[in-house]
């Protein structure tokens, strides 16, 4: 006998409360496969639910399904979510809000880039802000967001002087 997985099957209740349940799970690969479920199958009721997920996740890779499975739930709905979280005082809830904001790479969200974010004194939300700042800053504001990251050279050890980098080079390309 093939066993029932208890994310699909339709006599267990409604799909978006055991997705949202899941989520919660002690086990890591039963909130993966919640993830994956809420991306598979979009739901706008779950779109808060998945924000407050991301922010308190601890598996990388569950956070990553999770932002994979905000950026497929609609765009006008999820960023009213994002934009609360960006102003959240969890270093976490602000990093991966800006995080899924640059996978997304709505335009329209370039103005929940602000400085603060830019010079937050997280480093984890310091590098998504630069990465996020750089996929969406629109043309005429290049040079301001240039001038912002140039102020955090020597910021931090090795990594976050990659990422501070990588996103300088990646701003530098969009010049050209």
């Amino acid at each position: 006998m093939i066993p029932i997985d208890p994310m699909t099957d339709p006599s267990t209740g409604p799909t978006s409360a055991r997705i949202a349940s899941a989520l919660s799970a002690d086990n890591p690969s039963t909130r993966l496969s919640a993830a994956l479920a809420a991306g598979t199958d979009p739901d706008p009721s779950l779109i808060g639910v998945l924000v407050e997920r991301s922010g308190v996740e601890p598996d990388f890779f569950v956070r990553d399904m999770l932002v994979w499975a905000l950026t497929r739930q609609p765009v006008d709905l999820t960023v009213p979510h994002l934009a609360e979280a960006v102003r959240s005082a969890s270093p976490q809830m602000r990093s991966q809000a800006l995080h899924t904001l640059s996978k997304i790479g709505a335009p329209s969200t370039w103005g929940l880039i602000t400085a603060e974010l830019l010079h937050d004194p997280d480093d984890d939300v310091a590098r998504s802000a630069w990465r996020a700042a750089v996929v969406l800053v629109p043309d005429d504001r290049r040079l301001w967001l240039a001038d912002e990251l140039s102020t955090e050279r020597g910021r931090g050890g090795r990594e976050v002087r990659k990422s501070l980098r990588r996103a300088q080079l990646a701003l530098s390309a969009q010049f050209r």
